[in-house]
């Protein structure tokens, strides 16, 4: 049963077009943070340089290591009609679940052309907009080398170049699995990682693989009814190790992104431990939420009516979270992906 009534509508505000960064800022780790006090709502303007003044240490500093993959395929239809298709995660049999357009171009048995002899073929509609579609002339590890593109986000508006290979991408990206980057991770620099090292902050990582659920926006009334997007996950033992410690020692745990935000609150056991290895979450965080493995939280601005924005807005309080995104936006912050940051302490 329901308690207080949510409501989507609760969490839309209008945004100025021109405030959705399209490129990133000119050097990473140069970009805005509005530092955000949960316990009074106090907004103070400072520099993503400065997070090295900002964690204390023995704190635990949480990143998201996966890498974005080149998932983006644009092909040809059997008119000559262009289509697109976007890779999500393997499947069975060598096939892989995948969305793409115009829905017409991927009913069972059609194929898309990418290149002379390297085709793919849609095997099955599954629920909502994915299918399940098989290569031909190659595998698809071959086809995202070959043809792929990075999966920009929507409301990016043009087509990925030569810079959006580096920037699109962490410094600590690892492994190659996600259609979207853990943009909260965008801003830190191999400098800043190391002087927060050097500070005597831990820092760990873990691995969640972002799906396209992440820009679906909330049509639900009430976001409860909302049918969450699942993600799998890893929590490596050094992480679930170094969180115990840092627990028992006093200190408190900070999480790089609302990817990382889900994994831990996901993982977190009835003993307060991290539950290790490879699992997977369809967790949804709105108003209400218990929090009982993040103490703070490193994020971007994110969409109206999102899963993204209702997280931060359990996390930090709504109305903090409404007063800092009006202040963000009087104050001419960046916001989405390349954008800017906020820290919630």
């Amino acid at each position: 049963m329901k308690d207080e009534p949510i409501r989507t509508a609760d969490f839309d505000y209008d945004l100025p077009p021109e405030l959705i960064a399209q490129t990133p800022c000119l050097a990473r780790g140069a970009s805005r943070l509005l530092l955000v006090d949960g316990d009074d709502g106090t907004l103070a303007d400072r520099r993503f340089s400065e997070l090295v003044d900002l964690i204390p240490p023995a704190d635990l500093l949480v990143l998201n290591s996966t890498k974005v993959r080149h998932a983006r395929l644009l092909g040809q239809r059997g008119s000559g009609a262009p289509a697109e298709v976007l890779l999500i995660h393997p499947s069975t049999d060598d096939t892989w679940v995948a969305m793409g357009q115009p829905g017409s171009a991927l009913k069972p048995g059609k194929r898309i052309t990418l290149g002379e002899g390297f085709e793919i073929e849609t095997v099955e509609i599954l629920a909502g907009p994915n299918r399940r579609v098989r290569f031909h002339g190659g595998s698809a590890a071959e086809a995202m080398s070959r043809f792929g593109q990075l999966p920009l986000p929507p409301y990016i508006d043009r087509a990925p170049d030569l810079a959006d290979e580096e920037r699109y991408q962490t410094v600590y990206a690892d492994r190659a699995a996600s259609v979207a980057a853990p943009t909260a991770g965008l801003h830190f620099t191999t400098e800043l990682l190391e002087r927060l090292a050097a500070r005597g902050v831990r820092i760990e990582y873990l691995d969640l693989e972002v799906g396209p659920g992440t820009f679906r926006p909330v049509e639900a009334p009430d976001p409860r009814d909302h049918p969450m997007h699942r993600e799998s996950f890893d929590i490596p033992a050094t992480l679930a190790t170094g969180f115990a410690a840092t627990r028992q020692a006093g200190g408190r745990i900070w999480a790089v992104g609302t990817t990382v935000v889900r994994a831990l609150e996901s993982a977190i056991q009835p003993d307060r431990t991290l539950r290790i290895g490879l699992q997977a979450t369809d967790l949804l965080i709105v108003p209400g939420f218990e929090f009982r493995a993040v103490d703070r939280l490193i994020t971007n601005f994110h969409l109206p009516r999102s899963t993204l924005l209702m997280l931060v807005s359990a996390f930090g309080g709504v109305a903090t979270t409404r007063a800092a995104y009006r202040h963000a936006i009087a104050q001419r912050y960046r916001f989405y992906s390349y954008g800017d940051a906020m820290l919630i302490r």
